[in-house]
């Protein structure tokens, strides 16, 4: 999820160099949400680690 999430950032500042506003917005609101989407499985998922122990 990381990976799509800096795919649509570099699709946004390429569109945003090339004059491209409503495709770089767009791009970068994709990114944005993909972002926090991963930041909200990844400490969901160190949150399931501490709680059932850690490492086996």
């Amino acid at each position: 999820m990381l990976g799509w999430a800096l795919t649509f950032l570099v699709i946004a500042l390429i569109a945003a160099v090339f004059g491209f506003g409503g495709i770089a917005s767009a791009s970068a609101g994709i990114a944005q949400i993909l972002f926090f989407v991963f930041l909200v499985l990844f400490v969901g998922a160190l949150i399931l680690r501490a709680t059932r122990g850690g490492t086996r």
